[in-house]
């Protein structure tokens, strides 16, 4: 079952916490594309091995208050920087299973080269940024990863 928790929406921003699922189609058909002629979207999964050995999952903790606003400040900052119309992001919490989505981001433009600028500089800054931690758990143990790279 798909629970996804609405944060903010404002303007042309759409922030969510996916708490078990992320619908990237669904969270995309929410932004308002006015304008755009371009949607460039980037879909981060949980990698099945790592390093040689089998992940299980990932555990991302979060500053669940903090979150949405440094998304959305990031989302802002993406908008002015490189001309972009629409932003829409959201993250998963908790556990993820080998497979499954862990981040969307779409980002309309009026063209797509400041689409593409923006949607890897919005997880570049996420992966920097966003209060998160993740817990990788594999079958040769479990350990806290810096970054969520």
């Amino acid at each position: 079952m798909m629970r996804l928790l609405r944060i903010t929406m404002s303007g042309h921003i759409l922030i969510e916490n996916a708490i078990e699922k992320i619908d990237s189609d669904e969270l995309k058909s929410k932004m308002n594309l006015d304008g755009c002629g371009a949607v460039v979207s980037f879909l981060g999964i949980t990698r099945a091995n790592n390093d040689g050995a089998e992940v299980i999952q990932l555990e991302f903790d979060a500053w669940i208050d903090k979150l949405p606003s440094v998304l959305h400040r990031l989302a802002g900052q993406a908008i002015v920087d490189f001309g972009v119309i629409s932003v829409a992001m959201a993250h998963r919490v908790g556990i993820v299973k080998a497979n499954e989505d862990i981040v969307a981001i779409h980002v309309g433009s009026a063209h797509r080269k400041a689409a593409f600028k923006a949607c890897e500089w919005l997880i570049d800054e996420l992966k920097n940024q966003a209060p998160l931690w993740k817990k990788e758990v594999t079958d040769a143990g479990e350990e806290w990863k810096s970054g969520l790279g």
